[in-house]
């Protein structure tokens, strides 16, 4: 049975796999700055598992940006691993978002033309790393999403819940410093939400950094740690470890 990497350390005393100072966001929109973001800070050690919350307007999606390196700050540091991705140029932003950065979307984002097996070999591919030998670690993730006799499937030959796993898959490949989930089962019923959450819950044991974005409270609940968002500052973090 394929494992992901055991990292079972207490969190305090384990690097942090993302570390977010005073950070700051701010857009003009017809002529009126706006504060996306109005300075925050935020430790995500490796290991944890974060649900990120907020109304509309609170910064959530500014945030989700930064922390996927989609966007650059006005202002204040943003380190995955030992790195200041504030500082980072396009290209150097664009390089770790493909190798360093798991996303896993709402709308799931596969491709449709190609396999199961295929999907989850594109950031491989992009970054020119695909071999043999992690063609075969692709199988191996396949197999731990419950999709292993599924390989030749294409999307649409698939229900939601096995796309997304197929997503989730797909984002494990380069060993990220975190899973990044944009509202992960917002397209899902509940039952297969249940499955989703669960398979969450299977990588974090394993070790696996993973941060959230969820308006949904239930799906919150299955973190070990919800920050809520208000007026593009954090208005509570509340750490919610389960036994």
């Amino acid at each position: 049975m394929p494992t992901v990497p055991q990292t079972n350390q207490p969190l305090s005393t384990t690097r942090l796999a993302a570390k977010i100072e005073d950070l700051r966001k701010q857009y003009v929109l017809g002529g009126e700055v706006v504060h996306a973001l109005a300075g925050i800070s935020l430790d995500i050690p490796e290991g944890d598992y974060v649900a990120i919350m907020g109304p509309s307007g609170s910064g959530k999606s500014t945030l989700l940006n930064l922390l996927g390196c989609l966007d650059r700050p006005t202002a204040g540091n943003f380190y995955l691993g030992d790195e200041n991705a504030a500082e980072l140029d396009d290209d150097e932003l664009s390089e770790i978002r493909a190798s360093r950065i798991g996303f896993v979307f709402q709308s799931y984002n596969l491709i449709p033309q190609l396999t199961v097996l295929e999907n989850i070999e594109v950031p491989l591919y992009y970054l020119g790393r695909l071999t043999p030998e992690s063609r075969q670690r692709c199988r191996e993730l396949a197999d731990l999403v419950g999709l292993g006799d599924r390989l030749m499937h294409r999307p649409m030959q698939l229900s939601g819940g096995q796309q997304q796993r197929a997503g989730i898959a797909r984002s494990l490949i380069n060993d990220p410093y975190f899973i990044l989930a944009d509202e992960p089962t917002g397209n899902l019923d509940s039952v297969t939400t249940g499955e989703i959450l669960a398979l969450f819950d299977k990588l974090n044991a394993a070790g696996k950094t993973i941060i959230i974005v969820t308006h949904e409270e239930d799906v919150a609940a299955r973190a070990r740690r919800i920050v809520r968002l208000r007026d593009g500052m954090i208005q509570s973090d509340e750490r919610i470890d389960q036994q």
